[in-house]
């Protein structure tokens, strides 16, 4: 019998990134911090595809931290723009990985 496929969601993720030789960061970054959109059947699913793709950029995925689905987001009061519903649903119409945001971070030195 064939196995029914499972619905992907989207799900929001934010990734912290270390340095590596050529990661395309701004000199003096120590980091950066990523708002990203992953379809996935399940958030597990999601983070290990984001942070496949990422390898894939050059960039070097230090930490994960999952925000859930859009209901899960509106459930806990998430108000959530435009902008962010349109990028989730290229998210899903794609079944990709959106980089929304990359923020630097340096050292407060």
């Amino acid at each position: 019998m064939p196995r029914e496929a499972r619905k992907s969601d989207v799900y929001t993720l934010l990734v912290q990134v270390g340095r590596k030789a050529d990661d395309g960061l701004p000199k003096g970054a120590t980091g950066a911090a990523l708002v990203c959109y992953a379809s996935g059947v399940d958030q597990d699913e999601a983070v290990r595809e984001t942070v496949a793709i990422l390898k894939q950029a050059g960039l070097a995925p230090l930490d994960v931290t999952g925000y859930g689905t859009r209901k899960m987001r509106e459930d806990m009061g998430h108000e959530l723009a435009e902008e962010e519903l349109a990028l989730m649903q290229r998210a899903a119409d794609e079944n990709a990985v959106i980089v929304a945001e990359m923020e630097p971070l340096f050292d407060k030195g």
